[in-house]
């Protein structure tokens, strides 16, 4: 059935398509799939990924920029040179595949265990945190009269919308109480510059080759708001995957990340970035918790979803490091 629909879809727009194959699910959530394919082609078939919200679903969730405005922004990145997967064609109505749009597939690994400990990859870890900052400054970069229109965000919106989903909850948490505290006292206020912010750069939203970083995907969570918050949550402790002493990513320190940003011509502010970690510490701790509750209460029981739910008590103790005197 998939495969007849996109097949119908890509003779529209790709010439001398004959077809397409192996199209496979990879993943879905409550609102959006995500399709592997291969277009055929007598010049060479082609890999693809289709990503869409089917028609009939629901809304997107309220933080996410909705597909349209993140195939605008990938195709905007590859045009800058951002590593970022080709876009091949934006989803029609007439295509009656829902939302969405299709991009070529990239070859790599977005598994962290397998990044951070396979042999594979073994040349590429020292040189990725310095590299990743160069990327975060080529996106932070892009011109803003050229974006799609997105939320824009604030450290005080922030805090509003994570006590929000926080207070929603059943039972206080005396540890996300004290860092919602924190925040508030600590709140740098509107940053002097406002630039894309890619929204969720971490593992699992890049593929990793042997020679490096290859693509970087889901934009989703893309706003625009103060650069400094997407190196802060690159440096969360839960995306290091137990290499603790590697704030970034489990694979390089803050000063490769600093040293790479900075070489591109962008300034970093270190306060600002910790603020932004312990922002997205908490931010990523309300999730797992939003996570649990689901589990518990919703008709479906996925185990994955109580898997990241146990994690809320390892956030509380990421924040307490934080929050220590002199403590990262």
């Amino acid at each position: 059935m998939m495969e007849a629909q996109l097949a119908r879809c890509v003779a529209a727009w790709c010439p001398g398509a004959t077809g397409v194959a192996g199209a496979t699910r990879l993943s879905g959530g409550a609102s959006q799939e995500t399709w592997s394919f291969d277009i055929l082609h007598p010049g060479g078939d082609i890999g693809a990924i289709l990503r869409r919200a089917p028609q009939g679903y629901g809304a997107a969730p309220a933080r996410a920029a909705g597909l349209n405005a993140e195939a605008a922004l990938m195709q905007l990145a590859h045009a800058a040179g951002v590593p970022s997967p080709k876009m091949l064609y934006v989803l029609q109505p007439n295509d009656r595949l829902g939302t969405g749009f299709i991009m070529e597939r990239v070859a790599g690994e977005t598994i962290p265990r397998k990044i951070l400990r396979d042999d594979t990859f073994a040349a590429a870890r020292p040189k990725l945190a310095r590299r990743l900052g160069g990327i975060l400054a080529a996106i932070h970069g892009l011109p803003l009269p050229q974006l799609p229109e997105l939320r824009r965000m604030t450290a005080a919106t922030e805090i509003s919308e994570i006590e929000r989903d926080y207070r929603s909850f059943a039972g206080p948490r005396p540890v996300f109480e004290l860092a919602l505290r924190w925040l508030r006292k600590h709140d740098p206020g509107p940053s002097e510059d406002v630039t894309l912010v890619h929204g969720d750069f971490r593992h699992g939203n890049l593929i990793i080759g042997p020679d490096g970083l290859r693509a970087v995907l889901d934009w989703e969570l893309a706003h625009t708001g103060d650069p400094m918050e997407d190196l802060g949550w690159i440096c969360v402790n839960s995306w290091r995957f137990g290499e603790i002493d590697k704030p970034v990513g489990g694979f390089g320190s803050r000063e490769e990340l600093f040293a790479g940003y900075e070489a591109a011509g962008h300034r970093v502010d270190a306060s600002r970035v910790t603020f932004w970690e312990v922002m997205g510490t908490l931010r990523w701790g309300v999730m797992c918790c939003g996570m649990m509750q689901r589990f518990r209460s919703g008709p479906e029981h996925s185990i994955e979803r109580a898997m990241i739910g146990r994690r809320s008590s390892e956030t509380e103790i990421d924040l307490l490091r934080l929050l220590a005197p002199g403590g990262k």
